[in-house]
């Protein structure tokens, strides 16, 4: 569409009678065919293809195909971001031609790789945004209340506007939700302007360091319900930022005081005798026997999801991340 409205802008300065317009109009001709080649060729390639096609005349049109239409714009243009990445960037295509090969017609990628060996390209780093919007994307509904992931409840007033509404452009209604799994204290939302917002978690002023989700999954285990889903939500907060304030590192004096003394009989360059940085009764394992086996479930959430066993995974000790078993709650 930005091609189309560069031509149509270029030709009505050509109306304008000028010097060398009768050289432009050449050059302008010649990139209005290979925007019709184009649009021409996405037409018969894939257009046709979809339900609901009316084709560029009556003849070409099928019967009622009013009411085979069901695809919103956005879906449409997800449709041709695939066709495009999938189908023409392999396509082989007679423009594209290699001084070495002038016999074999090139793909678009196949073009893009021989230039690019040939001239190099300049690395464009990403911003803020690019890293947004690289983040793992969920789909949830927007309620009174804000939005709920994982009994966390986000809120803000950018939802105020949207609370108990469809989203355009998600399925089912729900509203794109971008969440970095290692810290869950806000999430971003794409809301009708196209731009992520930030939502915090009510409680993000409370836990003051990054949390990520294995941890909170870890404190959701060893902690049981005791009262209702507002004062428990409160509680995993609390919890949470006990346990990140314990698992903080020891710098200075403080890591010094805590240096076990060397035995004056130990050879010279034996390390120091390994002992447990907290106690035993303030460990997360020692909070994990003491949890209750109560089911955790969700039944007054605002969403109506049904969440309780099923979501919450056994107690379990701390290992190594697993880029696969992660990907699992996704």
């Amino acid at each position: 569409m930005t091609a189309i409205a560069d031509l149509v802008g270029g030709f009505a300065a050509l109306l304008k009678p000028a010097a060398g317009n009768d050289v432009k109009l050449t050059e302008w001709i010649a990139a209005a065919r290979a925007v019709e080649r184009t649009f021409g060729s996405i037409n018969t390639l894939v257009a046709q293809h979809i339900a609901g096609y009316t084709g560029s005349h009556i003849l070409e049109r099928g019967e009622a195909v009013e009411d085979e239409a069901r695809f919103t714009v956005a879906q449409l243009q997800d449709l041709l971001d695939e066709w495009v990445t999938a189908r023409w960037q392999h396509r082989p295509h007679e423009g594209l031609r290699h001084p070495v090969l002038p016999k074999k017609a090139l793909t678009p990628n196949e073009m893009w790789g021989a230039l690019l060996g040939a001239s190099g390209y300049v690395p464009l780093p990403l911003a803020g945004a690019d890293y947004l919007e690289l983040l793992p994307v969920r789909f949830h509904p927007i309620t009174g209340r804000g939005i709920r992931i994982n009994h966390r409840t986000y809120d803000h007033t950018c939802l105020n506007e949207h609370r108990g509404r469809p989203s355009p452009t998600g399925p089912g209604g729900k509203w794109e939700v971008h969440l970095n799994p290692h810290d869950v204290r806000q999430i971003y939302i794409r809301l009708p302007d196209g731009h992520l917002h930030e939502v915090p978690w009510i409680h993000r002023d409370h836990v003051h360091a990054p949390m990520g989700e294995t941890v909170w999954r870890h404190i959701r285990a060893a902690l049981g319900r005791r009262a209702g889903r507002e004062a428990h939500e409160a509680a995993l907060a609390e919890a949470a930022d006990q346990v990140l304030r314990r698992s903080r590192p020891l710098t200075g004096s403080t890591a010094a005081a805590a240096t076990p003394p060397q035995p004056s009989d130990s050879p010279p360059g034996t390390p120091p005798a390994q002992h447990p940085a907290q106690d035993t009764e303030d460990s997360l394992d020692a909070a994990q026997a003491r949890a209750h086996d109560d089911d955790d479930d969700d039944d007054d959430d605002d969403d109506g999801s049904q969440t309780g066993d099923e979501d919450s995974p056994p107690p379990a000790r701390f290992a190594l991340y697993d880029a696969f078993e992660e990907a699992e709650h996704w």
